[in-house]
């Protein structure tokens, strides 16, 4: 096989990429400026969740080489938006060999484990095959939430219901997805405020919730002060606003602070309603329990986390929600 050579170009979904002597990692935050950010959150965005090796070949078999990991992980190959292939790669493992591909000119896309921090060493294709990156032509999505953006517990990388939700309207998804360390943070809502993007979701709460990060005083202020941040560059991107999914414990519940999730949705909705009275008419609220509520309890193994078949009904109740929306809102 013949080994190609990579740069920031062969890769989607990441925000920057790193150059390391062991190859070159995707950070979903600016990597020269990680100091700027509380450490669980950066430890968080070395996780690859979202993160797609993406390029056109004709290559019947493509390998891709990662740093060892101490971790069992799994990677997808998507071609032409189908899932194809899932290979398990198991601690200490380096390759992932994807075999029997269509011979023909052929998108690809390679998704990286949503669960651990991923560096690419290097792409293989047979020898005599053409392999380019993917030229830059999907609207662009960016989606920011916490672990149930992140999705950790879907079976593989390409089943998290961001990337079924990408790949079923055809966009180039930025996961911004991090377990645990959503808490609306003015410094992440510059991030998005300069990333390109056709089409723009914040699902918030969950974990401000947990963290006991906000209370009824500051909660409402939060979500006003990242949407008019990211609004500085993106005045009319559709922006959609998801509140929390059903979480039993966490439903009626409050905590320390004296929040809990009934409570959460009536904030965030009216946060979009005073938005909008104020001429944002490209805002729109969504709410969580319409996405995944009581009846789906099943799937939700820990009470929080949907499984893969609750990934793919969340995904699924959000396209419905989505429906005419496009590049163009």
């Amino acid at each position: 096989m013949q080994t190609i050579e990579l740069n920031k170009e062969w890769f989607r979904g990441a925000v920057s990429i790193e150059t390391t002597d062991a190859g070159l990692r995707p950070w979903r935050l600016p990597h020269d400026q990680l100091s700027l950010y509380a450490s669980k959150l950066v430890e968080k965005a070395g996780e690859a969740a979202g993160v797609r090796v993406a390029f056109i070949s004709d290559s019947t078999s493509v390998e891709l080489h990662v740093a060892r990991m101490d971790k069992d992980l799994r990677f997808d190959i998507v071609i032409e938006d189908e899932l194809v292939a899932t290979k398990s790669l198991l601690a200490g493992e380096e390759i992932c060999l994807f075999t029997n591909l269509p011979g023909s000119m052929k998108r690809v896309d390679i998704y990286l484990s949503q669960e651990a921090a991923v560096i690419v060493k290097a792409l293989k294709v047979d020898e005599g095959a053409s392999a380019d990156p993917l030229p830059k032509n999907q609207p662009r999505w960016v989606a920011y939430g916490s672990s149930i953006t992140q999705c950790s517990s879907a079976a593989s990388p390409a089943l998290t219901w961001p990337a079924i939700v990408a790949r079923s309207k055809g966009w180039d998804l930025t996961c911004l997805g991090f377990a645990g360390q959503c808490h609306l943070e003015p410094m992440v809502a510059r991030v998005i405020r300069d990333l390109p993007a056709d089409v723009i979701s914040l699902c918030l709460g969950i974990n401000v919730m947990g963290g006991n990060s906000l209370n009824i005083r500051t909660f409402r202020s939060a979500i006003i002060g990242m949407v008019s941040i990211i609004r500085e560059k993106h005045r009319n991107t559709p922006l959609f606003i998801f509140s929390p999914i059903y979480c039993p414990h966490r439903e009626t519940d409050e905590n320390i602070v004296g929040m809990n999730l009934v409570a959460m949705r009536q904030e965030i909705e009216e946060a979009v309603t005073i938005l909008a009275s104020y001429g944002d008419s490209n805002l729109t609220y969504i709410n969580g329990l319409d996405i995944l509520g009581e009846a789906y309890v099943g799937m939700l193994p820990d009470h929080l986390h949907p499984n893969t078949e609750g990934n793919k009904i969340m995904a699924n109740h959000i396209l419905d929600k989505w429906i005419g929306v496009n590049k163009n809102g």
